[in-house]
């Protein structure tokens, strides 16, 4: 399969053929209300680099075609697998019901958190980020098997919903390896 750069990706969509040779990883990430267009066309770009089954938008996350996403994204919209569900809970309950022994990862700081880097993540696995000030709503942290977070060591006590998920996909990716 030819890797392109994301120069050419902007220039064109990726034939079927292509895609079709992509070995999709069990990978499904669930955005629980992320406002922010460019975040999630960057978590498009971070499915694509992980080779993720799919990403699910849900609630008041902002939908392709929209411009803003397709430019953050450079058209990675166009073949990695999405959907739409109109709660988060609603998207989990169905994902549970069609994969079994799924697990699922809330990223958030929550009592129950533990360093995203001592947890022995299980495929096929769910990952979930939420609403860039609210976060994780709790009705779904109810839903996840684990919540995981990133260490802050500076005065910030956060970091960007795309930034903490790439961190944590690229843990999950050791795994695969």
């Amino acid at each position: 399969m030819q890797k392109l750069k994301p120069v050419e990706l902007r220039a064109m969509t990726v034939p079927e053929e292509e895609r079709k040779k992509v070995k999709r990883n069990p990978i499904y990430i669930i955005l629980d209300n992320v406002l922010d267009t460019y975040n999630t066309g960057a978590i498009f770009r971070l499915a694509d680099a992980v080779a993720a089954e799919k990403v699910i938008l849900c609630g008041g996350t902002e939908t392709p075609p929209n411009h803003r996403i397709k430019k953050a994204s450079i058209n990675t919209t166009e073949w990695v697998a999405w959907s739409y569900s109109p709660t988060t809970v609603g998207a989990l309950q169905d994902l549970k019901s069609q994969i079994s022994n799924l697990k699922v990862y809330a990223i958030e700081q929550n009592i129950r958190s533990v360093p995203y880097n001592k947890v022995d993540y299980i495929f096929p696995i769910a990952l979930v980020v939420g609403h860039e000030t609210d976060g994780v709503s709790k009705e779904v942290l109810e839903l996840c098997d684990a919540i995981v977070e990133i260490p802050m060591w500076g005065v910030n006590t956060s970091l960007n919903v795309m930034v903490s998920l790439g961190i944590v996909l690229f843990e999950v990716m050791k795994k695969l390896s």
